[in-house]
Parts: C-alpha cells; structure tokens; sequence
C-alpha cells in the first residue's frame, strides 16, 4: 500500500459518497485519511458524518456572503489578490454573450465567498481536494489557487451521469426524461467549465423498463459510492496524470486534455473505475 495522501472533502447535503469514502479508508480499501469537511451549508448531514469519524469541519457561508453582493454591492469587495480580467478570460462557465456586468458581479461575488473557503481549509494541508455532492460552482480564482499549475490536477469531482452527456446538477433526472437505456456517473477533475474536466473513471448501469426516476438514482448512487474511492486510489497510487491531445479532423483541429491512468504495480491486480 502506498502511503496515505491527505483528503479535503466539501459537501453541501447528505454526504452519502464522503460515507463511501470514509468506510473505504476505514476498511483499508484506501490509502488516505480525511483532513476536514467543508460545507456551504450549515445543516448538511454530512458534517455530521465527519465529525462521528472525529474529522474537523468548518462551514463557509456562501449565501450570506452573496446575499451582502446583492443588497449592497458598493460595500461588497473581492479578495485583493483577485483580478477580473483574469477571472473573465479563463471561465468558460459563461457563453461569450453573457451580459459582462452579470458576468462580472458572478466572477466577484463567487470569488469572495472562495476566499474565505481558501481561508477554512488552510489550516489542513491536503493532497487532494474531493467534491462530494459540493453544489457550489469554482471559479478560476479559487481552482488555480489549489491546482497551482499540479499535474495531475489537485480537485475531483463526481457527476451523476455519463458525461459529456447531461452535465449541470439533475444528470439522473436529466438521463431518465431523455429515456436514455444506460445511465452512469463519472469522475474527473474539475477546469474552468460546468462539469468539463478531464475524465478519470466512468462506471454504468441499465435502465429498465418500468424503473422509476428513484430507481434510477438508487443504481447511480450504488456506482458512486464503488467509483470515487477507486478513482481516488488511482491518484493516491500516483497513477494520473492529464496530457494534451490533438487530432486532425475534417472539420478542424479538436483539442482535448484527458487522464492517462498508469499500468498498476507488477503483481497488483489492476483496477478499472
């Protein structure tokens, strides 16, 4: 076994897949050990969960600190090591035609409250910063300042669905009203887009006829708490890293960066997420 990396972990609800992750550590299935919880939201169960495994647990206030943008913007100020230009220039979580003073008071307003999330977590250094059900979106200011140009990049995600396919926050929902036969949920790291990152590890499951949208999401659930602890073993192993690749099509160039997960160790049975 490698030795222990250092898990952050932010949740804004039930905390289901931090369980996942908590028991897959407990149970020696993963080299890791959680650092601290995080939460935007003061009642998430789990926080709860956390502190019954004697984790530290903090909650940033995103709502009061957006609400104070709202009614009082002249009061209102972004972190002094924030740059609009630059927030602007690298976000693709806005179309191009955005409305630049909405787009702006999004990028501001968002920053504030990561500064003071920067601010919670500094005290547990971490390897490995793991979104587990975290319904906030990150900035450019907040990413590059955890990522720091690191390869593989230091923010994981979990979806639920397929992705490229029904990115945003109701995959299961979305995946179930498109009849879809198959639906999943992925892991990738988190970039500058809505659920664009580079994939790490995809599992999937039939959607029969006669299963309810709660079925659906049952099954999802049953792959998430499997996929995110092997996904972060991957990385624990030291087995990811992303690469740009390039192809020449008809139509153009298509870029892309993807995950290129290493062979495992002779005499370890490999693992597929």
């Amino acid at each position: 076994m490698p030795e222990p990396i250092r898990l952050g972990v932010l949740v804004s609800g039930g905390g289901t897949n931090l369980q996942a992750i908590l028991d897959a550590i407990q149970e020696g299935r993963l080299p890791a050990r959680v650092v601290f919880v995080g939460s935007d939201n003061p009642e998430a169960k789990g926080l709860e969960r956390a502190r019954a495994r004697g984790v530290p647990t903090f909650v940033v206030a995103y709502r009061e600190i957006l609400q104070r943008f709202a009614h009082d913007p002249p009061q209102a100020r972004p972190p002094e090591d924030f740059s609009l230009a630059e927030a602007c220039a690298r976000q693709r979580l806005r179309p191009g035609g955005t409305e630049p003073p909405r787009l702006e008071r999004f990028l501001v307003s968002r920053a504030a409250a990561e500064a003071e999330l920067l601010a919670a977590m500094r005290p547990y250094p971490f390897d490995l910063l793991v979104l587990a059900g975290f319904m906030r979106i990150l900035t450019p200011y907040f990413i590059d300042r955890v990522n720091a140009g690191c390869n593989p990049p230091r923010i994981m995600n979990i979806h639920p669905a397929l992705l490229p396919a029904f990115p945003g926050t109701d995959g299961y929902g979305d995946t179930f009203r498109y009849g879809c036969k198959v639906g999943g949920c992925t892991v990738h790291f988190v970039d500058y887009g809505e659920d664009t990152g580079p994939i790490i590890g995809q599992r999937a499951f039939p959607i029969e006829e006669g299963d309810t949208l709660e079925a659906v999401r049952r099954k999802g659930l049953e792959q998430e708490w499997r996929l995110y602890p092997e996904c972060i073993r991957l990385f624990a192993e030291g087995r990811l890293r992303t690469e740009r690749r390039v192809w020449e099509l008809p139509g153009g160039r298509v870029e892309r960066t993807v995950v290129v997960i290493a062979p495992a160790a002779p005499g370890k049975a490999p693992e597929h997420p």
